[in-house]
């Protein structure tokens, strides 16, 4: 690279086209970071090129910690919005086969019942000790007209009287209806705060509503919640259990099936027992084997486990991603200063056989290396955090930046170029003076 732009001059110095002069005899670091990037310049897309690898590979570190950390925190929300030590009992599939056991998630045996009914529901709730309160979530799907406003596709839910307590929710205006009112099997509404904004300008309770087509008296509206992972609760409308079983019976299962149970401790230290409790109890009821139960038990720490092992397979993935592209990146810088090397040969041995020591040689061609890295480093850094916003805002998935990773990506990037850079740096040093002036 600099083979044309040098020429003797005095013993000890080289001098260049522009007419400064470089010390050869013990060139300092700023003349080594000097001569270093005049020599990474003087073929720009050839250094581009180089630095892909290194581009890719960094951007890759930071976005796959971007999506590691939205996802985690994306499971942190979706398990704080189901409530504190809650406990949910949902029934196995009949596929066939070997039933399920304990509070694992398999498939039940063949004829296992696949869903719970109401009335089991109440029998855990009249049952259960150490307990908070025992619910369900019964959906539909309604339009609702309303204030002059009519909505469609909006998400009814059947509940019981518990269903506060059992998932931390507040009541934002009104009240929520009572058991009595679910067993009479009244037709009372609590609109999530986003339904009543949308069908009332003012004070909603008391108001009417249809849904479908039947008519409800709004008693209470919600508390502001948002959304939690793909679910919209202010875009909800909460009615007596009862009243889906019996007006909205075709939808989902029919009937007074029950889709999940939602069983709330009293505390984390009786979460063990409870879940006990409750095996025995429907396997009773059932007339079943507790140890082979057609139904399972579970925990919001049994979703996070489970969740967070597909997490960590993605990370997995996504981390030997960016690790093949910084060696592959690196693998590219080696090769290129290795060429560079054998294109500067003369050059090279000019500088020995003018004052340049072996280990300035050296120092120039790792400096050149690790510069290579850097600037594809930096760039990386910029397309990372940028990706990690598109990803975020374009993609499916939630993605929150680490800032640890900025450093991280970027250290690793000099790594690769020292490590990648050494061994062409060092055949440079060790060439002989003479024999490379003697090289065409």
């Amino acid at each position: 690279m600099l083979q044309d732009t040098v020429r003797p001059a005095s013993a000890g110095r080289q001098t260049l086209q522009d007419g400064s002069f470089k010390d050869l005899h013990g060139m300092t670091l700023s003349n080594s970071f000097n001569v270093a990037w005049e020599g990474v310049m003087l073929n720009k897309l050839r250094s581009f090129l180089t630095t892909l690898g290194i581009i890719i590979g960094v951007a890759a570190v930071i976005v796959m910690l971007a999506v590691s950390a939205g996802a985690e925190a994306e499971i942190e929300d979706q398990i704080s919005g189901l409530g504190a030590n809650l406990i949910m009992v949902t029934p196995f599939r009949s596929f066939g086969g070997v039933r399920g056991a304990g509070r694992g998630f398999g498939g039940g045996g063949p004829g296992a019942i696949t869903t719970f009914t109401y009335d089991e529901v109440l029998f855990l709730s009249q049952n259960l000790d150490n307990i908070a309160g025992v619910s369900l979530e019964q959906s539909t799907t309604q339009n609702v007209k309303g204030g002059g406003s009519t909505l469609t596709g909006v998400s009814i839910v059947g509940v019981t009287a518990d269903f506060l307590e059992v998932r931390d929710y507040e009541i934002g205006q009104g009240r929520f209806f009572t058991q009595s009112e679910n067993d009479a099997i009244q037709r009372v509404a609590v609109l999530g705060a986003g339904i009543a904004e949308d069908l009332f300008d003012g004070n909603p309770i008391g108001q009417q509503v249809r849904i479908g087509s039947s008519r409800f008296t709004v008693i209470g509206v919600m508390a502001e919640q948002g959304v939690v992972g793909a679910t919209d609760n202010d875009g909800r409308i909460y009615i007596p259990a009862a009243v889906v079983f019996k007006r909205f019976g075709g939808s989902g299962f029919g009937g007074d099936r029950v889709r999940m149970i939602l069983v709330k401790a009293e505390s984390g230290d009786v979460m063990d027992g409870v879940m006990e409790q409750i095996t025995s109890l429907l396997a009773g009821r059932r007339q079943i084997d507790p140890s082979e139960p057609n139904f399972g038990v579970r925990t919001q720490q049994d979703i996070v486990d489970a969740r967070a092992s597909t997490t960590a397979a993605f990370r997995s993935l996504l981390a030997w991603v960016a690790a093949v592209s910084l060696v592959v990146g690196g693998i590219g810088i080696m090769n290129i200063m290795l060429v560079s090397v054998t294109e500067r040969t003369r050059e090279i041995g000019l500088r020995q056989a003018l004052g340049a020591r072996p280990r300035d040689v050296q120092r120039q061609f790792l400096l050149e290396a690790v510069m290579l890295s850097l600037v594809g480093g930096l760039a990386g850094l910029f397309i990372g955090v940028a990706g990690s916003v598109v990803f975020g805002a374009l993609g499916g998935m939630r993605t929150e930046l680490v800032p640890l990773s900025l450093p991280l990506a970027f250290g690793a990037s000099a790594a690769v170029g020292i490590f990648f850079g050494y061994y062409p740096a060092t055949q440079a040093a060790r060439l002989d003076p003479i024999e490379a002036l003697r090289r065409e």
